[in-house]
């Protein structure tokens, strides 16, 4: 497997309990924000100050315009970024605690320190020109304990990679919706129209794109030139996210690997499968 992908699998758990756990949700709702859906775009968005829903929209780019100005700007009248910010470290902390504290050491050990050192030299050495979320999260203090600085360490990696695959979709014209329907053919992830809360007409004019591009049939599955598309586009995705692994060098990344392997695995029980992120089971 490709350096850039395995990695992303290995460290997307540990970045992804910002979203899945009971932790997560009760600081953001302690921090005054109104439901999961706030929650999750001003956390995300708090990297970046208190911006608008449009430039938001743009960043994050896989979701309904719509679903963003839901959130945003009131979400900045409940907790300002740096409540938000301080508020997502807490989720990630204590959701990390609990999941990891079975693993040897728990989450203040030997491994996890190790792992965070390797992983915030490779955030560190990631090129952000032009990668908005990824430069906003490597531009953030890092914590003192072991865990967090691992997980703000694959926070900065996985907005990184996301940034890159972003520009990657732009370039092969592909748009937020139209991302989705091509994600759910590929069976990468459960439906994505219902957790992004996208309306019948809106799916359907994207399924109606990607049919007259010919990577759709009249059933909503991949034909043989969607199946090369999509390939084309994890692939030069896979390619854009390389930087810092190579940064890293062989020995590192391996390393890197060998111990976030049990890491991932304990913080893949709060992370529900399929799910919409695409992160396939170990």
């Amino acid at each position: 497997m490709d350096d850039a992908r395995r990695l992303w699998t290995l460290l997307e758990p540990l970045h992804a309990v910002t979203y899945f756990t009971r932790e997560a949700r009760e600081a953001a709702d302690a921090a005054g924000l109104r439901g999961f859906w706030m929650g999750y775009v001003a956390q995300r968005a708090a990297p970046l100050g208190a911006v608008g829903p449009d430039a938001v929209w743009a960043c994050f780019h896989g979701f309904h315009r719509d679903r963003i100005t839901r959130a945003l700007p009131d979400a900045w009248g409940f907790a300002d970024p740096a409540r938000c910010l301080a508020a997502r470290l807490e989720g990630a902390d204590r959701s990390l605690r609990r999941l990891l504290a079975d693993v040897p050491g728990g989450p203040e050990g030997p491994s996890v320190a190790e792992a965070a050192e390797l992983a915030w030299t490779a955030a560190g050495a990631a090129d952000t020109a032009g990668r908005v979320l990824g430069a906003a999260n490597q531009g953030l203090p890092r914590p003192a304990e072991p865990h967090l600085a691992l997980w703000q360490a694959a926070t900065t990696l996985r907005e990184h990679r996301g940034d890159g695959h972003v520009a990657v979709l732009v370039a092969h014209d592909v748009g937020p919706v139209s991302a989705h329907r091509l994600k759910t053919a590929a069976r990468e992830s459960g439906s994505l129209q219902e957790s992004r809360r996208l309306d019948d007409a809106v799916w359907a004019t994207a399924g109606e794109g990607l049919l007259a591009r010919g990577w759709l049939d009249g059933e909503g599955a991949l034909t043989a030139t969607g199946h090369e598309a999509h390939a084309a586009i994890e692939r030069d995705t896979d390619r854009a996210a390389a930087g810092p692994w190579r940064a890293l060098g062989g020995t590192g990344t391996d390393r890197l690997a060998e111990l976030l392997r049990p890491l991932a695995a304990a913080a893949a029980d709060a992370i529900p499968f399929p799910n919409p992120i695409g992160l396939p089971r170990a």
